[in-house]
């Protein structure tokens, strides 16, 4: 842990003086032990991408099998099964039309794909002007520096405004998901559009369900007037469902609770049920066609370890998970309870907001605790939560039981009634 300290650097976090950090010993299931013999429930599926759990069996059997025969090979001038055996899985897993695939290293690679793509797609169609995007206020698209150009200009990324290329923002929707629709909410994006729109190649947002930026729940009929509102503007719409695929939200992904589509989607995180980096930058028959018969019919993008066999392997474990076990249903489950639990805690004094759907449980609190009391819960509680910023949630593996769905709720209750932690201008390491 010493050499941890001096020389490995952590997510969102000081190389030094920083919280104490657990020593990860293995993980099965909802549960990771640590060297000290803790053993901590995963109340944020380790950052949103462990849907199965920990080493589900399948998914380590396919990636022992392969890395027998190989562990990779660059996908330029190659191709292998594995790479095609789950891009059948995912034609048949995603909605209808959105059937060509490219395959990326990370989520955050995958937002850089899609909005090259826009770009790429709007030049075929003799529009070069058409090389900007528009995005949603607090978002949240990735760490790279064009995903970074794409999330909340006023969220974490500031300090990096002088490298980020310039798009524009709307102001976020502020209709509750679940609460009536207000035409309203869509005018800020109306007015983007009207104003900006020979220089618009793409929209982009999370679908549903803004992430890393505000664990906000937004109303589905924002998705509905937004794919109207690019229709008619002849401009694409790019879902970011990274976050929110794979039932997170409830239904298989979370455009479904708008009935609409994309022109090209983003997914990853429990794409491989989070066993292995993957994710994947999906392009409808009309952007890829009209790529292709153009006059650069090369979609000009190429990561090294593009379609890498180890990460296919848990890809087709991972999607046969999907279609195999009632995650619809294991969900809704969840949902409810998380409703039971949490709802009741508007009424803490620190309290906010209370926010849920599907297997994403939102506590915002007015201020927010200190790293200290927040470890003291996690030990006393035997329950993994990563807190950031004024929000502690829990969006946990789709195995989680119902009394583990209890212990989560009763440590995020724990932490509600923390002292607020003294104002203080530098960043801590709970800040995602």
């Amino acid at each position: 842990m010493n050499f941890d300290s001096e020389h490995l650097w952590h997510p969102y976090a000081a190389l030094r003086n920083t919280p104490a950090r657990f020593l990860a010993k293995k993980a099965h299931g909802t549960t990771i032990e640590t060297a000290d013999g803790l053993k901590l429930i995963d109340a944020v599926s380790s950052w949103w991408c462990m849907a199965h759990g920990h080493n589900a069996p399948e998914i380590v059997e396919a990636i022992q099998k392969q890395s027998e025969k190989m562990c990779h090979v660059m996908f330029g001038g190659f191709t292998h099964e594995p790479a095609i055996e789950l891009g059948k899985h995912l034609v048949k897993f995603l909605p209808e039309g959105l059937n060509r695939i490219f395959y990326a290293d990370s989520g955050s690679i995958a937002v850089e794909c899609a909005a090259k793509m826009a770009v790429q797609y709007q030049h075929s169609l003799g529009h070069a002007e058409r090389c900007k995007l528009v995005a949603l206020k607090g978002g949240y698209h990735g760490d790279t520096a064009g995903a970074m150009a794409l999330s909340d200009p006023d969220g974490m990324h500031v300090l990096f405004r002088g490298i980020m290329p310039q798009h524009f923002f709307a102001e976020r929707p502020n209709c509750r998901f679940g609460a009536p629709w207000d035409d309203n909410d869509v005018a800020s994006m109306e007015r983007v559009v009207e104003e900006h729109g020979s220089e618009i190649a793409a929209v982009i947002c999370e679908p549903v369900f803004q992430g890393g930026n505000g664990m906000w729940l937004y109303n589905a009929g924002y998705l509905k007037r937004l794919r109207k509102l690019c229709d008619e503007k002849g401009i694409l719409l790019i879902l970011d469902e990274i976050a929110s695929g794979f039932y997170r939200t409830g239904p298989r992904f979370a455009m479904m609770h708008a009935g609409i589509k994309p022109d090209i989607l983003c997914i990853g995180k429990a794409l491989t049920g989070g066993s292995i980096t993957m994710a994947a930058c999906v392009a409808s028959e009309n952007v890829a066609e009209t790529i292709t018969n153009s006059k650069i019919p090369a979609f000009m993008h190429g990561p090294t370890y593009m379609a890498n066999p180890l990460a296919c392997a848990a890809g087709i474990a991972s999607l046969t998970l999907f279609e195999n076990r009632d995650y619809a249903g294991e969900v809704a489950r969840i949902e409810k309870r998380l409703r039971a639990n949490l709802e009741p805690l508007c009424n803490l004094e620190n309290a906010a907001d209370v926010r849920v759907l599907g297997a994403i449980g939102v506590l915002e609190l007015k201020a927010k605790p200190s790293a200290d009391d927040i470890l003291r819960v996690i030990r006393e509680t035997g329950v993994w939560l990563r807190p950031f910023c004024n929000y502690v949630y829990t969006m946990p593996p789709f195995i989680t039981t119902d009394t583990e769905i209890d212990r989560i709720c009763e440590a995020i209750k724990m932490i509600g009634k923390c002292e607020p932690a003294p104002i203080v201008d530098d960043e801590d390491e709970f800040h995602e």
